[in-house]
């Protein structure tokens, strides 16, 4: 295997005394992994930080070998870790991509996504400015993993227009008249996932993410990743604080 690559980073972890395995996004082969030696040094630690841009190099003798990895940096951002709600929504973003893909499957669309995604932070770091495209990101993260919400009509028949609810159990989008009587237990649907828009309103936005976060919960991050929801919890728990 030999691979060179535009990639996202996602994840680093230790490994050995000086080294770390490094998960990465990658546009057309998906998540891959790959050990970086002196991943830990002083010079590697600034690279390799979750949501940066690199040239990264993947080598390996056999598929079954875990590929040694090189990566050259081509924009980082870093910069924001010093943000907490921008740290934290990077966290997030990178550890869903990391803990909720499987290796070497391409997911192109979500290579874009994730980029843009990222980039709106690094520009607005106000969360009003990419709460929503990180919610859409959830959302195509989901969708990719066979798990998609259906948004394009009403499950108990009413108008396509009016979209406002969505079934906690089958994931179908219900009109408001329809879904007005159990509105109890359905979850909200926020207008800007109904209909598109900006999504800058934060009732909106906690919406989405209460949305999204009740399917990911229960059909992604279960068993041994649902640790991952922690990341989520710090980020969700920062944007109610600017409320």
């Amino acid at each position: 295997m030999q691979l060179r690559t535009p990639a996202i980073i996602c994840a680093m972890r230790p490994h050995g005394e000086h080294g770390a395995i490094v998960r990465a996004l990658t546009p057309g082969h998906g998540l891959l992994a790959g050990y970086v030696r002196g991943g830990r040094s002083r010079r590697l630690r600034p690279v390799l930080v979750p949501g940066n841009m690199v040239e990264a190099d993947f080598r390996a003798r056999t598929a079954e070998q875990l590929p040694g990895l090189t990566v050259e940096l081509s924009h980082s951002r870093a910069g924001l870790l010093s943000e907490p709600l921008a740290a934290s929504a990077i966290d997030w973003l990178t550890t869903l991509t990391a803990v909720g893909l499987a290796e070497g499957q391409p997911h192109e669309r979500l290579y874009e996504a994730l980029d843009a995604t990222l980039s709106a932070i690094e520009f607005a770091p106000s969360a009003r400015g990419w709460a929503a495209s990180a919610v859409r990101y959830e959302m195509l993260v989901m969708a990719e993993l066979g798990y998609a919400l259906d948004l394009s009509g009403c499950a108990a028949g009413g108008p396509v227009e009016d979209l406002a609810y969505v079934s906690p159990k089958s994931g179908a989008a219900v009109s408001r008249d329809a879904g007005l009587p159990y509105a109890d237990r359905l979850l909200p649907l926020p207008a800007f996932l109904a209909r598109g828009g900006e999504g800058t309103d934060w009732d909106e936005i906690l919406a989405g993410l209460k949305l999204t976060g009740h399917f990911l919960r229960r059909d992604i991050l279960v068993d041994r990743r649902s640790d991952a929801l922690d990341a989520r919890e710090r980020l969700v728990e920062r944007i109610r604080r600017l409320l």
